[in-house]
C-alpha cells in the first residue's frame, strides 16, 4: 500500500453531503423564521407548520399537505389513511431505504418484494405484474435518486388488481411526470426533509401530498394522537375528542422555519444540481470499469428529472470507496442489502438470486458528492480521483 503524497495530505476534504455554505447565505432569513417562533412560544404544530403546508401545496399543485415529523411516519400514517388492514400486502421495490418496508410493518401490512428495473432502480412493471397475489392491496413505487418510477404502467396494473397506489416520494420533490408532481398519481405520497435531502431541515421532518379530503383528514388526526377537527397552532386542540389511536408525530415549528426560509433558493439549487449532474457524466462517460451512469427518463412535456444523488455502479464498487476515502472524499453506498435480505425481514424466506436487479445494485452503487455546497473544482477532483483509480490501477488501495 502506498502513502499519500504531502499535497494529498492537506488538500481539504470533500464530504458527501453538506449545507454550510447554503446555511450562511440564508442566514438572516433563518434567522429572523426562527425568531417569530421563539416569540410565539409555540414550539411545535403552530403558524410556521401551517405556512409551510401551504406553500407546500401550491409548488406541488397538491390540493393538502400535512406536515409530520419525519418521511418514515409520512409513509406509515399515509398507508394507514388509505384504509391498511392488518396483514395486508403492500407491493415494494427489493431495492430502497429500509424505511419503505419497515412503514409497511409500523402501519400493519406485510411487504411484497418486487425487482426493480436496472435503469431506474424503480419496481419494474413486468415484476410488479408476477408478484402480486390475493393478499396484495397496495402497490408503493419508490422514485429513487433523480427520477420517478414508471407510474404509466405501475398504474395499469394496479388497475387491473384492484390495487390502491401510494408513493414513497420521499427524495422526489421538484420531479414531475406528465405535469403532476411525484406523489400525487395515486392516492397519496410522502416528502422527506432529512437534512441532507433536496431539500433539507436541520432534522428530521416530512409531509403527507394527497388530492384527497379524507384522506388528508385522516393524516392530520393520526398525527395529533387522533384527535379530530383543527388542532394545528391552537392549544385548547389537547382536549378534543380522540377517533382513533394515533401518534405523536407533530412537525417541530423549527423545522418548519427553516424549511420555509430555504424553499426560495430550491429551484435554484435544483438546477445547479443538474449542473453538476451533467459535469459528472460528461467527465466519467466512456471511463473503463463504470458499468452505469445516471440515465435522464424525464422525457414529453410536463416531466422533469431532480438530482438527489447521483449514482455510479462499478464492479471495484467497496475498494473505489476505501480509494475515495483515503483521498479525503466522501461517499454514500446505497443500499449494500437488498430489503428482501434483511435481518427483519428474515421470516419471509425469501434466498439469493431471486431478485437479480436488486443484488446487483446492491453490489455496485455508489453515491458520489453532489449538493448545492460542491464547487466545480471540488467535482473536477472527484472525477479525477475516481478516473485514476478505474484507469491507472489500485496501487492506493
Amino acid at each position: 500500500m502506498s502513502e499519500l503524497s504531502a499535497t494529498e495530505r492537506t488538500t481539504h476534504a470533500i464530504p458527501f453531503f453538506s449545507q454550510a455554505k447554503t446555511f450562511e447565505l440564508l442566514w438572516p432569513s433563518i434567522e429572523k423564521s426562527l425568531e417569530e417562533v421563539f416569540h410565539s412560544g409555540k414550539f411545535s404544530h403552530g403558524k410556521q407548520v401551517g405556512q409551510l403546508e401551504a406553500v407546500l401545496a401550491d409548488y406541488t399543485g397538491a390540493r393538502y399537505v400535512v406536515g409530520v415529523n419525519s418521511g418514515t411516519d409520512a409513509l406509515v400514517l399515509l398507508l394507514r389513511a388509505c384504509g391498511l388492514r392488518p396483514g395486508d400486502g403492500v407491493l415494494v421495490p427489493a431495492y430502497s431505504f429500509f424505511a419503505t418496508a419497515s412503514a409497511v410493518v409500523l402501519a400493519g401490512g406485510r411487504p411484497q418484494f418486487v425487482d426493480i428495473d436496472p435503469e431506474t432502480y424503480a419496481m419494474d412493471p413486468a415484476a410488479l405484474e408476477a408478484a402480486v397475489t390475493a393478499r396484495s392491496r397496495f402497490v408503493m413505487p419508490v422514485h429513487l435518486f433523480h427520477t420517478m418510477a414508471d407510474l404509466e404502467a405501475v398504474t395499469s396494473v394496479a388497475r387491473r388488481h384492484g390495487l390502491t397506489v401510494v408513493e414513497d416520494s420521499a427524495e422526489a420533490i421538484g420531479m414531475r411526470r406528465r405535469g403532476v408532481h411525484a406523489g400525487l398519481h395515486g392516492a397519496g405520497g410522502v416528502l422527506s426533509f432529512f437534512p441532507s435531502k433536496t431539500l433539507g431541515a436541520l432534522g428530521d421532518a416530512g409531509a403527507v401530498l394527497t388530492d384527497d379530503r379524507e384522506v388528508a383528514d385522516t393524516v392530520a388526526a393520526l398525527r395529533h394522537h387522533g384527535r379530530t377537527g383543527r388542532t394545528l397552532n391552537d392549544f385548547r386542540a389537547i382536549s378534543t375528542d380522540s377517533a382513533w389511536p394515533g401518534v405523536n408525530s407533530k412537525m417541530d415549528d423549527i423545522q418548519a422555519a427553516v424549511l420555509l426560509a430555504k424553499l426560495p433558493l430550491l429551484e435554484e439549487q435544483i438546477a445547479y444540481r443538474a449542473e453538476l449532474a451533467d459535469a459528472y457524466s460528461v467527465r466519467l462517460r466512456d471511463v473503463p470499469g463504470v458499468i452505469r451512469l445516471p440515465r435522464v427518463t424525464a422525457e414529453g412535456p410536463g416531466a422533469r428529472d431532480v438530482y438527489y444523488v447521483y449514482l455510479i455502479e462499478t464492479e471495484d464498487r467497496d475498494a473505489l470507496v476505501v480509494h475515495l476515502d483515503r483521498h479525503g472524499i466522501g461517499t454514500e453506498v446505497y443500499y449494500p442489502v437488498p430489503l428482501p435480505h434483511q435481518p427483519a425481514f428474515a421470516q419471509l424466506g425469501h434466498q439469493a438470486g431471486e431478485f437479480p436487479h436488486a443484488e446487483a445494485a446492491a453490489r455496485h452503487a455508489v453515491a458520489l458528492p453532489l449538493h448545492p455546497d460542491l464547487s466545480p473544482g471540488d467535482l473536477d477532483r472527484v472525477c479525477d480521483t475516481v478516473r485514476s483509480f478505474l484507469t491507472e490501477g489500485r496501487t492506493t488501495v
